[in-house]
């Protein structure tokens, strides 16, 4: 079941579509990757999207992709959001929120009981605060450092 698109009002009289798993290429998500500051990966997403429950994008009037969170899952109960960004020149405005909510929606209606998201501490206003995550207890190994110190 597709959703419907969503349109906000991010900056005056500047309309932003919201959407559930509507078409996003490998090359708009480098773009927005980079922009974003960091390092594209050419073929990313056209291996991982087949992993992933769904996805959220955010697009200008013109089509510009300026939004996205990808929605990973294991098949059951829980959803991981992973991959959230927004182009700077769209940042601070809501925009982001946005997306992640459409996601969390999303991720509700279709039956999981848990969504999970990891962050780096300078982003937990945005997480906790405005899109209504809870803190928890996590643990994690850093692969290529336990791989150095052992080998």
């Amino acid at each position: 079941m597709e959703a419907e698109t969503i349109v906000i009002m991010v900056m005056p009289n500047q309309p932003m579509r919201i959407e559930w798993r509507t078409p996003v290429s490998d090359a708009e998500l480098a773009e927005l990757t980079q922009a974003h500051g960091g390092e594209p990966e050419v073929g990313w997403w056209d291996r991982v999207q087949g992993h992933s429950l769904g996805w959220v994008t955010a697009r200008t009037e013109t089509g510009e992709l300026v939004g996205f969170v990808n929605v990973a899952w294991d098949g059951g109960d829980h959803a991981f959001l992973i991959d959230t960004k927004t182009r700077p020149t769209h940042q601070r405005q809501g925009l982001g929120t946005a997306v992640v909510g459409r996601a969390i929606a999303e991720v509700q209606a279709t039956g999981c009981e848990w969504l999970f998201v990891d962050f780096e501490p300078a982003l937990a206003t945005f997480y906790i605060d405005a899109c209504g995550f809870r803190s928890t207890s996590a643990g994690l190994v850093h692969l290529p450092s336990r791989a150095a110190s052992s080998g």
